[in-house]
């Protein structure tokens, strides 16, 4: 019984750290980014469509930064989708002067019912257009959006994603650990994908579609992430998603712990669904046609499960290496000398803040004070001992790091010290996905939406600003 233990444990952990050990060779792929690129004249047309449900806090904004990108007037057009609203969205965006759509429908409800209801309506119109952009009544955009969309369809491409970015990253530590996730994953995950020729993410907003592609295939994206679900269809279609890198949609992130969690729960409860149903026939797709694309896709669209594959390999390493007696299950710093995996835990905890730098999210110099930090890992064992009680290394770890926010106050400032702090809850943040996950795939077959309320009426001008004195 304890060799089936041992044999077990260790087809499971060597497993997962495959699979981790992929993800993390193709963010290698991330950090280079292409200085140079051709730049096309304006050609390319675009119904710009902004979903919307009781926004009337945030919907001028994103109408105001429309209409201040720096596209010819004549190639596109701005509609509202006022979804279900009893508020005074569709009101506001008339007085605007942009094109207002009201839609009722109780039984149907979501964005991607929306989106479909009105995509219909762009096929019958009189005037048409290349391609249909989508954005969230919460955003505010980059002037140069369509530039960089017209650029990349003039490349070939026929769906493209757009840099998703953060308009109130200082509101709360939530807001920090959610732009942080956005900013690694925008460069890790989505630029590496097109650097290396792989399919990029739809991320749910700040995307367009050739108009003449959603006639083909049709769009049929009704469930939690209509974003994810689109994306294999597209995929299995033969399409790829491209990436814009410089144009940048800002998005408003949850405040707090309690919203971010119902809705990255409703996230995972869509990843869930989807994946139930597109995994294997993307697998199958990547197998009887030698398809890479379909593979990473594939992937993909399983991240709950990796992430609970992941959850509870970390259990298995803390029970094992927190036991004097051991408890005869394989964990896999057993392959290598001990000092190889520190080095490999400290390149872990810094490879984000090093993309950060890549981004111009960070200071270098609060690169170097989260390195010193990171050296605890190297520093306790010489401090406390290999197997030091839990008691212990909880209190080593609160001194150390209490040491290190006071350097980093004393010469960096407040600012740079919050910033320190919370960086460090950012690991909280991702811990969290867990539970969320769990609860995501227990329920993935409730289909209720739960919109979240959006409050934070920022416009273009005080992000520019912002960003300038970041």
């Amino acid at each position: 019984m304890e060799n089936f233990l041992l044999s077990f444990t260790a087809v499971f952990q060597i497993s997962v750290f495959a699979i981790s050990l992929y993800f993390i060779i193709l963010a290698f792929f991330g950090i280079y980014k292409r200085k140079t690129k051709k730049i096309y004249e304006p050609e390319k047309s675009f119904a710009l469509l902004v979903a919307a449900h009781n926004e009337e806090a945030v919907i001028a904004n994103i109408i105001e930064s429309l209409n201040m990108l720096d596209y010819p007037k004549e190639l596109y057009d701005i509609f509202i989708i006022a979804d279900n609203c009893n508020d005074k969205t569709a009101s506001i965006a008339r007085k605007l002067k942009v094109k207002v759509f009201e839609r009722f429908n109780t039984s149907k409800v979501g964005k991607g019912y929306a989106l479909e209801w009105m995509f219909d309506k762009i096929f019958n119109m009189e005037k048409k257009y290349d391609a249909v952009a989508i954005f969230d009544a919460d955003n505010i955009i980059s002037k140069n959006f369509l530039t960089e969309m017209n650029n990349k369809m003039m490349e070939g491409y026929k769906v493209v994603q757009g840099y998703l970015d953060s308009k109130n990253p200082s509101d709360s530590w939530i807001t920090q650990s959610y732009s942080i996730s956005f900013w690694t994953a925008n460069r890790i995950f989505q630029l590496a994908r097109n650097n290396i020729g792989l399919t990029n993410q739809l991320g749910g907003t700040g995307f367009i579609v050739e108009t003449d592609i959603l006639k083909k295939i049709g769009w049929g994206a009704t469930c939690l992430t209509e974003d994810l679900e689109f994306t294999c269809k597209l995929v299995l279609n033969g399409y790829k998603v491209g990436w814009a890198h410089d144009a940048v949609v800002y998005d408003e992130k949850p405040l707090t712990l309690k919203q971010s969690w119902n809705q990255r729960k409703r996230w995972m409860q869509g990843f869930s669904d989807v994946a139930s149903r597109y995994f294997f026939p993307l697998m199958k797709n990547a197998f009887t046609k030698c398809d890479f694309v379909s593979f990473d896709c594939a992937l993909y669209s399983i991240q709950p499960f990796i992430t609970l594959l992941l959850g509870l390999s970390l259990l298995l390493t803390v029970l094992q290496n927190n036991n004097e007696h051991g408890l005869n299950i394989f964990v896999i710093n057993n392959l290598l000398p001990g000092y190889i995996w520190k080095a490999f835990s400290i390149f872990q905890f810094l490879f984000t803040p090093f993309i950060m730098i890549l981004e111009k999210k960070i200071r270098k110099s609060l690169f170097v004070f989260l390195s010193l930090y990171s050296l605890n890992i190297i520093f306790s064992s010489m401090i406390i001992g290999v197997h030091p009680p839990f008691i212990e290394t909880a209190i080593e770890n609160a001194v150390y790091i209490a040491i290190c926010i006071l350097i980093t106050y004393v010469i960096l400032g407040k600012k740079q010290a919050k910033l320190f702090i919370w960086y460090i809850l950012y690991g909280v943040y991702t811990l969290t996905w867990i539970p969320i996950t769990l609860q995501g795939i227990v329920n993935k077959n409730k289909k209720e939406w739960s919109h979240t309320k959006h409050t934070r009426a920022i416009s273009i001008h005080e992000v520019t600003e912002y960003e300038k004195n970041a």
